[in-house]
């Protein structure tokens, strides 16, 4: 089984579309069976191209909570005096935590005398195993202001190798967030090739630099794909110029094209949209390439 991760090292860069288009393709060729991952956990959005239907649906527990039992608080505000984060609310005669603002480090609880405080486990989200038309996604939900998006990136990740190995699917691809994070690192952490989509700009030069740094601490071959690299012909070549200094492969220069734009309203990848635009073409070349890099280690249909 090989996993072939997308990242950016910011949002925007087309890396959501650039991974459903590679879905599709990968669906196209019968030897290639996938399971797919959002791994964008706080901001998931690949759904919204490949329409899944949901099949299992599990709450994820990201932490714990303080929580005070007022019928015996007895009013002293040793709590107060200790919680770094301000989550303990005055509510007069006695104390209540807010659990927006609680951290879970639970000195309240150590610092109260009476034993009024305990912590219990807080759902901070939920993950799904969905059946989408390109074969089986893993995506999840992050509730806002939750934590631990990296603990929710590493599960769902587990369950899509679980459920490729259980069905004898030898590839799965992962759709990582944005940036350099927590998340990131889980999502690309074990991958056997990654493919870091960067926009021709200044902006976008330092952040493909950033996640390059990541993946290669991880030890993850990388690849460069450029998105919109006819809208600023000079910041492409600076990426071409980068990418040649550090002999990092670069498998496409993506053109811009409206209908990208067209082919998410649809709920459509762009290659099943217009098979035959510029940019599916490119597109399918840079498929073609990344299978190549997968294939080094070993075929993807073994």
């Amino acid at each position: 089984m090989k996993q072939i991760v997308i990242l950016s090292g910011k949002g925007g860069t087309g890396k959501t579309s650039v991974t459903a288009a590679f879905a599709h393709l990968a669906s196209q060729e019968s030897h290639i069976q996938t399971v797919l991952v959002d791994a964008d956990v706080d901001a998931a959005n690949l759904e919204l191209i490949l329409a899944p239907q949901v099949v299992e649906a599990h709450d994820f527990v990201g932490g714990q909570v303080a929580v005070i039992d007022q019928t015996v608080c007895a009013g002293c505000g040793s709590c107060t005096s200790v919680c770094r984060f301000d989550a303990v609310i005055d509510e007069g005669s006695v104390f209540a935590i807010d659990p927006v603002a609680c951290e879970g480090c639970a000195a309240c609880m150590t610092q109260c005398p009476n034993e009024t405080i305990h912590m219990q486990p807080q759902v901070a989200g939920r993950w799904f195993r969905s059946n989408s038309r390109y074969g089986p996604l893993l995506h999840a939900a992050l509730r806002p202001a939750a934590e631990n998006s990296g603990k929710l990136v590493a599960l769902i990740r587990e369950q899509a190798s679980l459920l490729a190995q259980a069905e004898a699917r030898p590839l799965v691809i992962v759709d990582g967030p944005p940036g350099v994070g927590c998340p990131v690192i889980s999502a690309c952490s074990g991958a056997d090739v990654a493919v870091i989509v960067a926009e021709p700009t200044a902006a976008g030069v330092h952040d493909m630099g950033r996640v390059l740094e990541t993946t290669q601490h991880f030890g993850v071959p990388s690849l460069v794909c450029i998105n919109k690299a006819d809208i600023h012909p000079r910041g492409a070549a600076e990426i071409e110029t980068y990418c040649q200094a550090r002999e990092l492969p670069l498998i496409g220069h993506l053109p811009f094209d409206t209908a990208v734009v067209e082919a998410m309203v649809q709920a459509q990848p762009i290659t099943a949209y217009q098979p035959e635009s510029p940019i599916s073409r490119a597109v399918r070349e840079a498929w073609q390439q990344i299978l190549v890099e997968v294939d080094r280690n070993g075929d993807v249909g073994t």
